[in-house]
């Protein structure tokens, strides 16, 4: 049966946020926790976090720390995508939703939805443009991680593969703007 695992890239320092946005508490909550929660509470289990330029608990996470933070996100989906690769448990149907610390507008229900996709690799749709989270069956992992660079992710690799993305609409029930200032809208 496969699994459904979530991976928040969370290691960034926030130059434009003025600080490292995974303790950053907004609506009352840490981004971090509230990003382990959506993902949870959207489906997925266990889920694992990555930090480096932050690093503290995170309860109902797994942490990982990535040493190469400063290169970018690309390194932080390399060393969440490794640790899974690396798991004893790892299974070759398991799929996982790889979110970024910083969306505080997505929800559980954009989760389910990634997650109801036969598809093994999909991505978020916000009114048709592709965005957060993405979900990369386990046969992806390698290839991802391998084109994981600097801070373009995965980008290069769903654009490489576009013909098997699955692009899910979440527009409806969730906002995919990351939050790039401490106190502004998340479009800013």
């Amino acid at each position: 049966m496969a699994r459904a695992l979530g991976l928040v890239l969370a290691a960034g320092e926030g130059r434009r946020f003025g600080g490292p946005k995974a303790p950053a508490v907004v609506g009352g909550e840490r981004l971090v926790d509230r990003a382990v929660r959506v993902l949870h509470e959207g489906g997925c289990a266990p889920v694992l976090v990555v930090l480096g330029a932050w690093t503290g608990d995170v309860p109902g996470a797994e942490i990982v720390v990535n040493p190469r933070w400063s290169e970018g996100m690309g390194s932080s989906l390399q060393a969440g995508l490794d640790e899974l690769r690396r798991r004893p448990d790892a299974a070759g149907d398991d799929r996982v939703v790889v979110t970024l610390v910083d969306l505080p507008g997505l929800t559980a229900e954009a989760v389910r939805r990634l997650l109801a996709s036969p598809a093994a690799l999909a991505a978020a749709a916000y009114h048709g443009e592709r965005g957060h989270p993405v979900l990369l069956g386990a046969q992806h992992w390698a290839g991802v991680a391998q084109a994981a660079r600097g801070d373009a992710g995965a980008r290069d690799y769903l654009r490489a593969h576009a013909e098997e993305l699955d692009l899910v609409e979440v527009g409806d029930v969730a906002d995919g703007c990351d939050l790039d200032t401490p106190h502004g809208d998340p479009r800013d």
